[in-house]
């Protein structure tokens, strides 16, 4: 009835509304995975292609299909597919492995995070060392397309956030000699917003799962390489984009662990005022980050502790205990607070500074 009136109304630019197809069945799902898993085994590309681009197919038809598939495990059999395709020359297979890349990446989005036995068994499977070192090319080469650096970028992030493996896939990540350039390259050379912070969000987990000697080259190769004045200048030009800001403010960060880090944030004369004005204005992570820089800035700097106290940093610093926080920041904020405390009667500019919500006096 609402097609034929459609039709009678065309001369009024209605569009005629498609059939609705109808959604694809249980048993219709487990049959083309069987042939998929099948076709892996055999290491047999074309079958396998088949098998995606008719999964593809149906999750265009609608969400209900997308969300049907995923349900119906097909990520742990594409996990599976990617990780027996990665054993051969990831070269000869890369059409095949950027095809199973593409449908792991909108499944493990239907996926919640972390939860369900089947996607944490797909993580855990796609966290072989094959696995990611097949992920890591795609995001070297050249050759590889947009897309493929994506869903790359996708796969890594979900192994190191979700997966039970994801020291290990760090590790392994962490090998790879140019992995700060590849991931610098991305930031320093945008390519799409997503990539930019996919790319944030490895490098911030990187650096907080991993403790070793390799991690620490890591993090001294982002260094030397100029990261810190780009994550301020990150910051700065992300003001409306939270996530960007706080995933920013959290490499900041673990780079201020090291000397040269600080060493690198302590002589950039936006780094103190930024973090000030950073403190109860993005998140609470944000704020969380904000304090803790200054307060490793402070332990080793008193520069740091007038710089903070000529911008207002004693009064943020106050509101952040009188509001609330986790007992790590308070710890660093009352610590900042003791340090800055000697400077106060000679540096600390208060002319622009709210005090109505500052009942406690330090």
């Amino acid at each position: 009835m609402i097609q034929d009136w459609c039709v009678q109304n065309l001369r009024f630019g209605v569009e005629r509304i498609p059939t609705p197809r109808v959604p694809v069945s249980g048993d219709e799902i487990a049959a083309v995975l069987a042939r998929l898993e099948s076709a892996a085994k055999r290491l047999d590309e074309y079958d396998c292609r088949e098998c995606l681009r008719k999964m593809t197919s149906w999750g265009n038809e609608s969400e209900r299909n997308r969300i049907s598939i995923a349900s119906n495990g097909a990520a742990g059999v594409l996990a599976a597919a990617f990780d027996g395709f990665a054993r051969e020359t990831v070269e000869k297979r890369a059409v095949v492995l950027e095809e199973l890349l593409s449908s792991m990446s909108w499944m493990f989005t239907m996926s919640s995070r972390g939860g369900g036995k089947e996607a944490a068994a797909a993580r855990d499977r796609l966290a072989s060392a094959e696995s990611v070192k097949a992920l890591l090319w795609f995001l070297k080469s050249n050759g590889s397309r947009i897309a493929a650096k994506q869903n790359s970028l996708i796969a890594l992030r979900e192994l190191l956030l979700a997966s039970s493996k994801r020291e290990r896939v760090a590790e392994s990540m962490l090998e790879i000699e140019d992995l700060h350039q590849i991931l610098f390259g991305f930031l320093r050379s945008p390519i799409s917003p997503a990539i930019t912070k996919l790319s944030l969000t490895l490098i911030f987990q990187l650096l907080q799962i991993s403790t070793s000697k390799s991690s620490d080259r890591f993090k001294s190769s982002l260094i030397d390489a100029d990261l810190v004045s780009f994550l301020l200048e990150t910051i700065i030009s992300s003001s409306k984009e939270r996530s960007v800001s706080e995933k920013a403010l959290g490499i900041l960060d673990k780079l201020c662990d090291d000397s040269k880090g600080r060493a690198a944030a302590s002589g950039n004369s936006l780094t103190v005022p930024l973090l000030v004005k950073k403190i109860l204005r993005i998140s609470a992570a944000a704020t969380e980050f904000s304090v803790s820089v200054i307060w490793k800035l402070g332990r080793c700097d008193q520069r740091a502790l007038v710089e903070g106290l000529q911008v207002g940093a004693f009064q943020k610093l106050v509101l952040v205990l009188q509001l609330g926080c986790g007992e790590e920041t308070k710890e660093k904020a009352t610590a900042t607070l003791k340090m800055m405390n000697p400077f106060r009667n000679e540096f600390e500019c208060t002319e622009s500074l709210d005090f109505k919500n500052l009942k406690r006096s330090f």
